[in-house]
């Protein structure tokens, strides 16, 4: 895929202002859009789009083909006469301003998008329920099974948290037939449950609807979608229940081995994020055929993908189920080039963005070149000293050690402090080397801390960024807000404020377009298609 040079920002849309208590895809959304077109970026990356599960991780949902009906606008509901007004006004415990506070959100919106869906069901015009049919028909091959999975869900997550069994995941504790898919069993499960399993379709056909509106939008203004999906998914899900053989699973139901990664200079222990493993025979012998529609179905979301530790195509660490740390696990290799030959057969050639941070070994990256994939470029990492001693005392992601533009630089990720908050906590050492290289200049420890604390060390770190030779450049919202570590939006390895932050009601008001404007036009990042 030939990639052209742009530039963009990152942006969940739950971090949109406005709306009551998480942004959607409303007004604010395309407010967004014209604001990036007025600062002249053409690019707008997003989180993954699932709903999300415990803990509120985009990275971690109940599906990776579903949309996250957090997400769905009720205004835009009511707009198009698909709810009843009176029922979307929102209790005075949601607020409009402040980060998303995910329990009440839940607690509130989904009894008022069932009700919503209720009354699609019951008032929708003729030519809107053909557009319901049409897309139940068009995305059956996950649609159903993702209604069925959490229809089954809410019942027995109910029971769970009134009986508190040792473990509440479904091939623990729903019934036989259920947790193994028997289909006698989801035949009368169905049957018995249809008007839930309705609702639940119901709720996808909205956040359809409003994302691809909401993509043609920022498609017209000649603005590019990044989406992004992790490389494994979540052991609770639909996509891991209604496809057992396609995952490491021992006879008797519990998985054989969980994903995660060795011990490093970040984690004596290693991470173990305990996802299920994929049973890569068993996705070959099928011709890949899951991969490739999962990547399908990002591609009628978005216009290009991230895929988050791509590493694990060449090589995954594989560690037995139930070791309370990742140490005793073993690398084992993953599909290779073959699975991306099996997608670019069946999809063509699809521009894909390979995240190959951390641990990476020359065969990762023959891989990814083999792919003809850009790598990422992490701007903070660039004065990592841990980064520099892996890699012969030379770290990569310096702008001045580019090799070409087929990669994409960041000032930070979702998983970063935000750089203002990253500069305010450097010792002075640091600091001095990131001003100094930054500014290409001699500076005082004084000048140095006066810069950072006006804000002209960040402008000059997205400036760096901008001017590099990368053919994407992108920046997190908060980088160009100047939020501090309080705008960060994940924090690995730690629960309770993640992926909560969301902007200010005038933040893009304040927000300096004109100097993206600028640097996109000086650096030649504003070519058209």
């Amino acid at each position: 895929m030939d990639f052209k040079r742009r530039s963009g920002v990152l942006l969940h849309p739950t971090s949109l202002p406005g709306s009551a208590g998480i942004g959607t895809l409303g007004k604010s959304a395309y407010d967004f859009i014209d604001w990036l077109k007025k600062a002249g970026q053409s690019l707008w990356q997003v989180l993954p789009l699932g709903p999300t599960g415990y803990g509120d991780s985009p990275y971690a949902s109940f599906s990776t083909f579903a949309g996250n009906p957090l997400l769905i606008d009720l205004d835009l509901l009511s707009q198009r006469g698909w709810c009843d007004k009176k029922d979307i006004i929102p209790p005075d415990y949601i607020k409009k301003e402040g980060n998303v506070d995910f329990g009440s959100v839940v607690w509130w919106k989904l009894p008022v998008l069932n009700k919503a869906a209720l009354y699609f069901l019951k008032n929708a015009s003729a030519e809107d329920k053909k557009l319901y049919k049409d897309f139940c028909k068009e995305k059956k091959n996950w649609l159903d099974m993702f209604a069925i999975f959490m229809s089954i869900k809410a019942v027995y997550d109910k029971k769970a948290a009134e009986e508190k069994p040792a473990s509440s995941l479904w091939n623990h504790y729903w019934p036989k037939g259920l947790a193994t898919c028997e289909k006698s069993a989801l035949e009368k499960w169905q049957k018995e449950h249809s008007e839930e399993i309705e609702i639940l379709k119901v709720i996808q056909f909205f956040f359809d609807v409003q994302w691809s509106e909401l993509k043609n939008k920022a498609n017209q203004e000649g603005i590019l979608l990044i989406g992004d999906i992790p490389i494994f998914v979540a052991p609770d899900s639909a996509d891991v229940w209604a496809n057992q053989s396609l995952f490491q699973f021992k006879k008797d139901g519990s998985l054989a081995a969980v994903a995660g990664v060795p011990p490093d200079y970040f984690s004596a222990d290693g991470q173990l994020w305990g996802n299920p493993l994929y049973d890569w025979d068993a996705m070959k012998e099928s011709k890949y055929a899951w991969w490739i529609n999962r990547i399908k179905r990002v591609f009628e979301l978005t216009d290009v993908l991230r895929i988050d530790h791509f590493r694990g195509f060449e090589a995954y660490w594989s560690v037995p189920a139930g070791q309370p740390t990742a140490i005793n696990g073993s690398w084992k290799k993953g599909p290779g080039i073959e699975l991306f030959k099996a997608i670019k057969k069946k999809l063509g050639d699809i521009p894909v963005i390979a995240e190959d941070l951390g641990v990476i070994t020359d065969e990762v990256r023959q891989l990814r070149d083999d792919c003809a994939f850009p790598g990422m470029k992490v701007l903070q990492f660039a004065f990592s000293t841990e980064e520099a001693e892996q890699n012969g005392m030379v770290n990569y992601f310096l702008p001045h050690m580019f090799t070409g533009p087929n990669c994409v630089i960041y000032t930070g990720t979702h998983d970063n402090d935000t750089v203002q908050g990253w500069l305010e906590n450097l010792n002075d050492e640091q600091l001095l080397l990131v001003a100094q290289y930054i500014e290409g200049k001699t500076l005082s420890l004084e000048k140095c801390k006066a810069e950072v604390k006006s804000g002209l060390l960040r402008k000059a770190m997205i400036k760096t960024v901008f001017s590099s030779t990368a053919v994407y450049a992108i920046v997190p919202m908060q980088d160009i807000l100047g939020v501090d570590n309080e705008g960060r939006m994940n924090r690995p390895s730690t629960t309770g404020a993640n992926w909560t932050w969301r902007m200010e009601k005038n933040a893009l008001k304040k927000a300096d377009f004109e100097n993206l404007a600028f640097l996109s036009k000086m650096y030649a990042r504003n070519q058209k298609d």
